[in-house]
């Protein structure tokens, strides 16, 4: 089962230059949508006179959400490399937004191809990049004098305490490794 994946820590930029053409490339942690549309919207905004704002985005642990934007450039020309270098480094929750100056000179579609791919990539040799878990919640409510027994699994397995109430009712939220998940929701249901 895939429960862990690469991603970046934080903001990184590159740049590329070709026959006077400035290729200006930032790569983001991201986690929706949402953010890759405001992210880019700041780009637009930013770099109004640029001549393009071209982008991939990669999300999920699965790495099954994705989207590649040649904004203007011709087809598949921008946006697929810049996913190829996504796709090449296996990352993922990751936008990568390269701003295109034009320089009075056409590259033609194999110089566009190795200009966004080559910004795209050093982008990422800027960045950071780390391996995250995917973590699974599991809840599990108990009577209190059950206590020390929840406990000894909570300390066997070393799950992430998200929130614990002690009551007439106990309740405890627990995040774990997904393939560790199973194994904790049967030891905590044996306790009964």
């Amino acid at each position: 089962m895939l429960d862990e994946f690469k991603t970046i820590a934080t903001t990184s930029e590159g740049y590329y230059t070709e026959k006077r053409s400035k290729f200006l490339a930032f790569a983001h942690p991201v986690s929706t949508v949402e953010e890759v549309k405001d992210i880019v919207a700041q780009y637009r905004k930013k770099y109004y006179d640029a001549r393009h704002v071209c982008y991939a985005y990669m999300l999920g642990a699965d790495r099954q959400e994705f989207r590649a934007n040649d904004d203007g450039e011709p087809s598949s020309t921008a946006g697929k490399p810049i996913l190829g270098q996504i796709n090449s480094n296996e990352l993922t929750d990751i936008l990568i937004v390269v701003v295109r100056y034009y320089g009075g000179v056409n590259l033609g579609t194999s110089g566009l191809i190795v200009a966004y791919r080559e910004a795209a990539a050093d982008a990422i040799s800027h960045a950071t990049i780390e391996t995250r878990q995917v973590e699974e919640i599991v809840r599990y409510s108990f009577a209190y004098p059950q206590m020390n027994d929840v406990m000894r699994v909570v300390k066997d397995m070393q799950p992430r305490i998200i929130s614990q109430t002690y009551d007439n009712t106990c309740e405890v939220v627990l995040s774990i490794r997904k393939s560790e998940a199973d194994q904790l929701r049967n030891r905590l249901n044996n306790l009964l």
